[in-house]
């Protein structure tokens, strides 16, 4: 297996599906800014500035997404994308002593930011450096449950599908996709046309949660035998917990 290390106190980035990990042109074009310029970590790896941008939902919202996964982890678990701020650090505290957890990112950068802030490696965690919309080095049902935090809506349509679609086919029968991204809020939300605003100038795909239903973007032949979805803050945000 080819790692990559930053230094002997962080943990190590599995490089096994890195062929199929060049940086998508979209995330260059639209989210150059936030995650793949260096500089970015510096700026957003700030817990009061993670909570602002969410409106002081942050630590709710990864409460939703902990609960439903449930405590402790057990066996195989996928996040799929870095998260600024702890949510990672707090998935790795669930886990039982012989769980494992995978973190699928495209991005170097992110995957190193990470391995600093879970600090000294863990047999139990392991970085991988790969395209979340084609992890084919990823077995089928590899996974009792699948975590996206806040990623479909930095997606363009096509992208998002086949991410859904990935996490799904990777997922084991029986296991749990956790889904925690925004939501259409009510026409009377204070922050509609403030939210409408961002997404206008920063967030390009992110209108698409609030025209459709994140089950439109998932493939039509998904063998999915129940959804729950929760809505928080006013329905700005939303949680699924989809069951295979």
């Amino acid at each position: 297996m080819a790692t990559l290390q930053s230094s002997g106190s962080e943990a190590s980035i599995d490089l096994t599906l890195a062929r199929a990990a060049a940086v998508p042109p979209y995330l260059q074009q639209a989210y150059w800014w936030a995650y793949v310029h260096p500089n970015a970590v510096r700026v957003f790896e700030r817990d009061w500035l993670v909570n602002a941008i969410l409106w002081g939902n942050y630590g709710r919202l990864c409460d939703a997404a902990l609960t439903a996964l449930g405590e402790p982890l057990q066996g195989r678990n996928l996040q799929i994308a870095c998260v600024y701020g702890n949510l990672t650090e707090r998935l790795r505290a669930r886990l039982a002593p012989d769980a494992g957890l995978d973190v699928v990112d495209v991005l170097p950068v992110q995957l190193s930011n990470l391995a600093r802030k879970l600090g000294a490696p863990d047999p139990r965690v392991r970085l991988r450096l790969g395209d979340a919309s084609a992890m084919t080095g990823i077995a089928d049902a590899s996974y009792e449950r699948v975590l996206l935090f806040f990623l479909l809506h930095e997606m363009p349509e096509a992208t998002r599908r086949a991410t859904l679609a990935e996490a799904l086919r990777v997922l084991r029968p029986g296991g749990r996709l956790v889904i925690v991204d925004y939501h259409r809020p009510p026409p009377w939300h204070p922050l509609r046309l403030p939210m409408r605003a961002v997404f206008h100038r920063l967030e390009p795909y992110a209108i698409d949660l609030w025209r459709q239903e994140i089950a439109a973007f998932m493939p039509a032949d998904a063998a999915i035998a129940a959804i729950e979805k929760q809505t928080y803050f006013g329905g700005l945000y939303q949680r699924l917990v989809i069951t295979r």
